[in-house]
């Protein structure tokens, strides 16, 4: 269940060498604690080769999905990619529910998947969240964001390195609305104990196996006194049972100002799905931007690996000035993840140095250089790794 855990220590360690001696020796703890049962979490493998869904997403979906496969190829990395074009754009046509359903079948086959961000329109009544609906499927229940600032990056805040673990298959993104009589709308928000319970030991356990100190639980339990009351409460409970880390907790609001004035108080912070929308979107300001971000989602089966900040990109599609860094970073994370730590080290290494150097930027980084300039610059930089 925990096989991506060396990235929170490896992927930005101060050194390759500091990096690679993390992901040696969290690697073999992660797969060591991979599953409850041998089987279930075995991702498909033909001829050496994992074959992996691929969801390239809605607007700069292609552009960076094509930067991870132009590197992976370049490496020789033994992933086959069984690729599943997915849109949440509204185009008349009626067979995006069919692809949807293609998507679900390929990742029940392969326990492992590389996304994109699929739109979601504001203005469609009944049109379901494609994200959110893979997430509910597959009980892809966990969350996690990697926020921290890119050596060689400059940005407002400093020294930022905190995950956000968010709960991804209940609370405001239930789904559940009805309007009760012209005019009147009732949206509920579902929070139980036991996806509280699961949620809080994921992000415990996530600490520990990752040498971290403080877990803190966000939550509106002054206002939602028994929805965020029961998380809030299930969260203490849990943490009985790991008395070695510090636990706190902080009401949404607070913690959104909190981040933006002192994030560096931070470590692994917990919480309900909308809160960790709000705060994985804040987080993202303060280390860069969305195409920084790397990310995941866990469930006891399957594991999904996308951006951490959610943005689809429609304003800049097909401009060529995308970012891949939060795909690329995103693809070696579930090559750590799939075992295959050497190319991961590799490609990761590689992003870091080109962005350290500061010569190729996408216009987000304050730069003039397109995804194709940006990817052959890693390319380049791979030759001497």
């Amino acid at each position: 269940m925990f096989a991506w855990h060396p990235l929170a220590k490896a992927v930005f360690g101060a050194s390759a060498i500091a990096r690679q001696n993390a992901l040696a020796s969290a690697a073999q703890l992660s797969r060591t604690m991979a599953t409850l049962s041998s089987d279930i979490f075995k991702p498909t493998k033909f001829g050496g080769k994992y074959t992996v869904t691929l969801i390239p997403g809605d607007g700069i979906g292609a552009e960076v999905t094509e930067s991870v496969k132009t590197i992976f190829k370049h490496e020789n990395v033994p992933v086959e990619w069984e690729q599943v074009d997915v849109t949440g754009v509204v185009t008349g046509k009626q067979h995006s529910e069919d692809l949807f359903k293609e998507s679900v079948l390929s990742l029940r086959r392969n326990k492992v998947g590389l996304k994109g961000i699929l739109y979601t329109p504001v203005e469609r009544s009944g049109h379901q969240s494609f994200n959110v609906a893979l997430r509910q499927e597959l009980d892809i229940y966990a969350s996690l964001v990697l926020i921290k600032n890119i050596p060689g990056y400059k940005t407002r805040h400093s020294n930022v390195d905190m995950c956000l673990i968010r709960e991804n298959t209940e609370g405001e993104y239930s789904g559940l609305e009805h309007q009760s009589v012209p005019g009147v709308v009732e949206s509920l928000k579902i929070i139980t104990r036991i996806k509280s319970e699961r949620i809080s030991k994921f992000a415990f356990q996530f600490a520990k196996a990752n040498g971290r100190n403080k877990v803190t639980c966000i939550h509106k339990a002054n206002i939602m006194k028994l929805g965020d009351g029961l998380f809030r409460q299930t969260f203490y409970d849990v943490a009985l049972d790991y008395p070695s880390l510090v636990v706190e907790d902080l009401i949404v609001d607070n913690a959104s100002m909190q981040a933006v004035s002192k994030p560096q108080q931070f470590d692994v912070l917990v919480m309900p799905n909308l809160y960790g929308s709000i705060l994985s979107n804040i987080g993202a300001a303060l280390v860069g931007g969305p195409g920084l971000i790397p990310g995941c989602n866990m469930g006891r089966e399957y594991a999904v690996f996308e951006p951490g900040c959610r943005h689809v990109g429609l304003d800049i599609r097909g401009l060529g000035q995308a970012n891949p860094t939060a795909l690329l970073l995103s693809a070696t994370m579930m090559l750590r993840h799939l075992g295959l730590d050497e190319p991961a080290t590799r490609i990761s290494q590689a992003v870091y140095n080109v962005i350290a150097e500061g010569q190729v930027r996408t216009k987000d980084m304050g730069g003039n250089n397109t995804t194709t300039d940006f990817t052959n610059a890693i390319l380049k930089k791979m030759e001497v790794i």
